[in-house]
């Protein structure tokens, strides 16, 4: 009797398991509605692939899809994840390593959805929980750059090196129900076109989210526009910190005004800063080719970002320093630093930049001061021209203890309020860092 009981009650319970197991096979292997479903992209004339080729600078795709020395487009960029290393793919159209088998249908849910023919899920280190808001002309530009604009490359896609069953993907569909949108932009009609086309680009193709907007447990965004307050609120990522980009007056743009933002995106310097780490590479092969028309835009978004004084706390006021103060580091600022800096630390705008009001000198997190001092800086090419004012490494001149000492030491001094910096911090993005590459990877489309 009571087996006869228990068979009737696995039975009962088998059936609404079995309906919720076919429910979540059919969730997690569906592929995503495209509206080009029907659409077969022919002709592909030269003016869409000319826009595409825009669209591919606006989305800085060459940043992870492209090596220095290597074809452009064809992947092998290692980046490290919490469960280990994985590849950027070959985007070029080759049919055999690339992207030359893809239909546009195909194209636009792995760009727009991260969903590769077949259902495969990719990593969402590949943005597109920011590229499913480009629209669908922008969608239709970009398929036809990578199609007709690309030199197709018959190199090999590098297997992720992360370990199974850790490796399988299925999870990742239910990732994106939870943190992905799945709309394209939707115009705020409270804001005018300008306001509009600098959210487009910067919730979008500018991807800004994916370095500044600090992380969830789950390694998502926290927030993906202006409607949450951590959206670009600043982020730590792979040895660097990633400014916030709000109204902060400290620790992001709150002494910018719109034509300083415009010119540090058009230029990489202005007299706050010259670009570093991460943005160098975005410098180099995006921002400085965007029109001047969608740098005022992305200018006048960001500006309308409120910051958080709570956060950020009083503005930064410069104060003047006792240069004859007998402080760990400031012997090795005035011997190693000042010559660029200057004792006062007001730099030599915009060549120098200062580091009296820097945001790596009052942003509590310090790896972006600890990082550029011991690697150095990428160069800066702007307009074709090699920057001749590089960063030079530290790492081989300088000790742990001493590199804390005159951080510490920068830190603290001109009105400065950021964090002491420890020697065990320095060793630790030693052992993880290399030195800035002296050839930075410059795309010439075409």
């Amino acid at each position: 009797m009571n087996n006869r009981r228990f068979a009737r009650t696995a039975g009962w319970l088998a059936l609404p398991c079995l309906v919720v197991a076919g429910l979540l096979a059919w969730y997690v292997t569906r592929e995503p509605a495209s509206p080009f479903e029907r659409e077969h992209a022919t002709g592909l004339d030269p003016a869409l692939v000319s826009r595409g080729e825009y669209v591919a600078r606006l989305s800085d795709c060459v940043a992870c899809h492209s090596l220095a020395g290597k074809a452009p487009f064809a992947g092998g960029l290692e980046m490290a994840t919490p469960l280990g290393a994985i590849h950027a793919t070959n985007i070029t159209p080759d049919r055999d390593h690339g992207i030359g088998r893809y239909s546009l249908a195909d194209f636009d849910r792995a760009v727009r959805h991260g969903v590769a023919p077949g259902g495969r899920r990719l990593y969402p280190a590949m943005p597109y929980p920011s590229y499913v808001k480009l629209s669908d002309d922008d969608v239709k530009a970009l398929y036809a750059f990578f199609m007709k604009g690309v030199q197709p490359a018959n190199q090999a896609n590098i297997p992720s090196a992360i370990p199974w069953p850790l490796n399988m993907r299925w999870p990742i569909a239910l990732w994106n129900g939870v943190f992905a949108p799945t709309a394209p932009y939707a115009a705020n009609p409270g804001q005018d076109a300008l306001w509009n086309r600098g959210a487009y680009i910067v919730q979008g193709p500018g991807h800004c989210g994916s370095c500044h907007t600090p992380r969830g447990l789950a390694f998502n965004e926290k927030a993906l526009d202006q409607s949450g307050a951590p959206f670009l609120a600043g982020a730590l990522l792979d040895g660097w910190y990633a400014p916030s980009l709000r109204q902060d007056p400290n620790t992001g743009l709150g002494r910018w005004s719109e034509a300083q933002i415009v010119q540090f995106l058009k230029t990489g310097r202005n007299q706050h800063a010259v670009v570093y780490g991460s943005m160098t590479e975005a410098f180099n092969n995006s921002t400085q080719f965007m029109a001047d028309d969608d740098l005022a835009a992305i200018a006048r978004y960001l500006k309308s970002l409120p910051g958080d004084p709570q956060r950020d706390g009083a503005p930064w006021q410069y104060q003047v320093a006792d240069t004859h103060q007998d402080l760990p580091g400031a012997h090795t600022y005035a011997t190693r630093c000042a010559s660029c800096h200057g004792l006062d630390g007001k730099g030599q705008p915009a060549w120098m930049p200062p580091l009296a009001g820097a945001t790596s000198a009052l942003a509590r997190e310090s790896a972006s001061a600890i990082n550029i001092t011991l690697n150095g800086s990428q160069r800066v090419v702007a307009a074709g021209l090699p920057d001749a004012y590089r960063m030079p490494a530290f790492r081989e001149q300088l000790s742990d203890q001493e590199i804390a000492e005159v951080l510490t030491y920068v830190r603290g001094t001109w009105g400065n309020r950021g964090e002491a910096v420890d020697a065990q911090a320095v060793s630790k993005l030693r052992g993880h860092t290399d030195p800035a590459s002296a050839s930075p990877i410059i795309l010439h489309m075409r």
